[in-house]
């Protein structure tokens, strides 16, 4: 299940300069505001997934994919990675939304 929520997350960070370009900046706050969510989750446990704490009941193995089926490398730098990513994300979206989109002429 960890997987697949994360797979939701990261899937939202790489489709939002997507979305962008296609025009569709209401599809990209809706995503810029799912992961707002999980990073408001992540902020009240501590930086950390609740559902690492709910693996770790399971297991002694503390490895950085313990709990989560991700490589190694990936999953030591996941927060480093993404948090970098929706950094950017939100930039973008919110020049987008501030000045509009200038791609496209006016109606």
């Amino acid at each position: 299940m960890h997987t697949v929520i994360w797979a939701f997350f990261a899937g939202c960070l790489v489709s939002i300069p997507a979305v962008l370009w296609s025009g569709r900046l209401s599809t990209a706050i809706v995503l810029v505001g799912a992961v707002l969510v999980e990073v408001l989750v992540l902020v009240a446990n501590r930086m950390r997934c609740p559902l690492t704490d709910v693996a770790a009941r399971f297991t002694d193995d503390r490895r950085d994919n313990f709990d989560i089926f991700l490589p190694l490398w990936l999953a030591r730098h996941n927060k480093r990675i993404f948090g970098t990513l929706f950094a950017l994300d939100l930039m973008l979206t919110l020049a987008l939304w501030m000045w509009g989109d200038q791609r496209r002429p006016p109606s």
